[in-house]
């Protein structure tokens, strides 16, 4: 630990770096994930069937998850990171190399998860969900069919100031705004940086608020009548507000995928293996789609699915929306850099 030294005393270190870690048994896994992103129902299962006792720490975004670990956070048997924050990983050496192929289960894996552009052999990481990022409004409140467009979110009616919620994910929405301006998300061109600044600002005053956590809740209770979401999360909002709508914006909108990853040094690695394995079994995968709202990527498991699920556009997206799909693009550090200072403007 940076934080001990000489003077502090070995005793006070040992202290700390016992508070700093949890202690470990050898029936256990180590789990960080997004919030509200995985069943208990599911872990509760996976723990009587194999002896394994999952403990789940949680973040709100792929930069949270990445920050702990590059400050050598250890104790993590299994990671859920999103698809570029794959390549980051895999760069920084922060994953471990585990052959994701020699898994027995691996051959459930549907095409084109069973490959990616950054872990192409796979021997990294296996997909968990995948799904887009667009935004939901109630047709209740706003009374009218909206526009397939970026502009109702950036640029919205003046009812709906102070109305509308926005994911605190500088990623998600630097894309987004990109996509309106009509300019590369990983851009390294400050002009086009500062059409999307001035996008974000424009928007700024109509936002009631930006958090990544609480888009469902906030949706039902009627806090918002419009919010940036995943649309796992807005299939999930619908089911307690049938008058909420999903949009597939026509500028594009975040095509993702999120996928278990083994960080360097996991405690329990036969334990994280294990899971892996279990969570490519297509009864496993559909629990998980079912509670979270989103796709898997599992042969087989379309059996298991809510009908509610394969029903709802939001999740089995129309054919005819397909070319609005931008995937995942890890961006050049002077694009990370122009990104990262237009959300500080944005936030300050």
């Amino acid at each position: 630990m940076k934080m001990c030294s000489a003077i502090m005393g070995a005793s006070l270190c040992a202290l700390m770096g016992a508070m700093a870690a949890p202690a470990h048994a050898e029936g256990e896994l180590y789990f960080y994930n997004w919030s509200n992103y995985f069943p208990q129902e599911l872990f509760d299962k996976f723990e009587k069937e194999t002896g394994i006792k999952v403990t789940l720490d949680v973040y709100d975004s792929n930069e949270t998850m990445l920050a702990k670990l590059q400050a050598g956070a250890s104790g993590y048997d299994i990671v859920v990171a999103s698809d570029y924050m794959v390549d980051v990983m895999i760069k920084e050496k922060l994953a471990t190399e585990f052959d994701a192929k020699s898994l027995e289960n691996f051959k459930n894996v549907a095409k084109p998860h069973d490959t990616m552009k950054y872990d192409p052999d796979r021997k990294y990481s296996v997909t968990y969900l995948w799904g887009t990022t667009g935004f939901t409004y109630d047709s209740d409140v706003v009374g009218e069919k909206l526009e397939d467009s970026w502009k109702e979110f950036f640029e919205p009616r003046e009812e709906l100031r102070g109305k509308i919620g926005a994911l605190n994910d500088e990623v998600e929405m630097y894309a987004a705004a990109a996509y309106y301006a009509g300019v590369d998300k990983c851009t390294e061109d400050p002009k086009e940086a500062q059409k999307i600044l001035d996008i974000l600002l424009k928007q700024k005053p109509y936002v009631a608020v930006y958090s990544s956590e609480g888009t469902i809740d906030r949706m039902a209770a009627k806090e918002v009548a419009m919010h940036m979401q995943w649309n796992g999360a807005s299939h999930r909002t619908r089911e307690s507000l049938p008058s909420a709508v999903f949009v597939y914006p026509k500028e594009g909108l975040s095509f993702w995928s999120d996928h278990f990853v083994i960080p360097s040094g996991a405690p329990h690695l036969d334990n994280a293996k294990t899971f892996i394995n279990w969570m490519m079994q297509p009864e496993n995968a559909a629990a998980a789609s079912n509670y979270a709202g989103y796709m898997n990527g599992i042969k087989g498991s379309d059996a298991f699915l809510d009908d509610a699920l394969k029903a709802d556009p939001a999740v089995n997206m129309p054919e005819e929306y397909a070319d609005r799909l931008v995937p995942g693009k890890n961006c050049s550090a002077k694009g990370r850099d122009l990104r990262n200072r237009v959300w500080t403007k944005l936030k300050s």
